[in-house]
């Protein structure tokens, strides 16, 4: 923290002031410490990985080897970047209760929620959590912001997923997605005869609106698609991490689950994970 930035703070008369002004400070520096180890970790990954030895890497940045190496496998990891920096801001949707039209939240999402939330702890991320409302009229074109929200809940975001250049929701008799660059369309296997345990969902990080930065969206076509999105950014963080970095992308994960709880048991990526500079 700079001397003067100090100063100030110190300077200031009424204790409660100082001790809130201090505190949001001292939050703030913690982020900044956070997120400068997570890149200076990813930067030696990434030198290793072109074939600088770590006695290499040591010269250059005048440090020792021992300490390359301890940074390298200490600190936050670079894959918590997927999901952004700082503190992440994690919205879900509203539903209205069929029985007496109250607004309520999907257990499926309460359940999504709370392990993302875990997931970004395990980064050293901080979440926030907030509720797309009933409407699902949602501002985007804000920083570090997750949305499980399909376009059934939310024109704002059905504008949203129309400007993905590759997939495409389709409401027919049905929700499907539809991959343009392929022409396979996915179908839920609770929405398919005879029945099936498994169900899709898109994950995708799309433009905001404002053109100043993106927005990572996931959803499945039911519930079970949405855990099993989840489930995958558990297990494969760093793989999609390795492939997309922070840049916009698109793709379908299939997730098959146990038809008597809903949880689950597989989930992968079911169509190319496309990049969408590439488009």
């Amino acid at each position: 923290m700079p001397s003067n930035d100090v100063e100030r703070i110190a300077a200031i008369a009424d204790p409660f002031q100082l001790l809130r002004v201090a505190t949001e400070r001292l939050n703030a520096a913690q982020l900044e410490v956070t997120e400068l180890s997570r890149l200076r970790r990813r930067v030696i990954q990434d030198l290793h990985a072109q074939g600088l030895s770590y006695a290499q890497i040591a010269k250059e940045a005048g440090l020792t080897r021992g300490r390359i190496h301890q940074i390298r496998h200490t600190g936050p990891a670079p894959e918590g970047a997927f999901l952004g920096k700082g503190t992440i801001t994690l919205a879900t949707p509203l539903k209205r209760e069929a029985t007496n039209a109250r607004p309520v939240v999907a257990m499926e999402d309460v359940t999504a929620a709370k392990r993302l939330e875990d997931l970004a702890r395990g980064f050293g991320l901080a979440m926030e959590l907030e509720h797309v409302p009933l409407g699902g009229d949602i501002d985007l074109n804000r920083p570090n912001l997750i949305v499980i929200c399909g376009p059934k809940l939310s024109p704002v975001m059905g504008a949203l997923y129309e400007s993905d250049p590759i997939f495409e929701w389709v409401k027919d008799d049905v929700w499907t997605l539809r991959d343009s660059r392929t022409g396979t369309t996915y179908r839920s296997g609770s929405d398919s005869d005879p029945e099936q345990p498994i169900d899709y969902a898109y994950l995708g990080r799309l433009p905001r609106p404002d053109g100043k930065g993106t927005v990572l969206v996931f959803t499945g076509i039911h519930p079970q698609g949405t855990l099993g999105v989840v489930q995958l950014l558990q297990t494969e963080i760093a793989a999609l991490w390795g492939q997309v970095a922070d840049k916009s992308f698109s793709t379908v994960i299939s997730a098959e689950y146990d038809p008597e709880t809903g949880e689950p048991v597989k989930a992968e990526l079911a169509s190319p994970l496309y990049l969408h500079e590439e488009t």
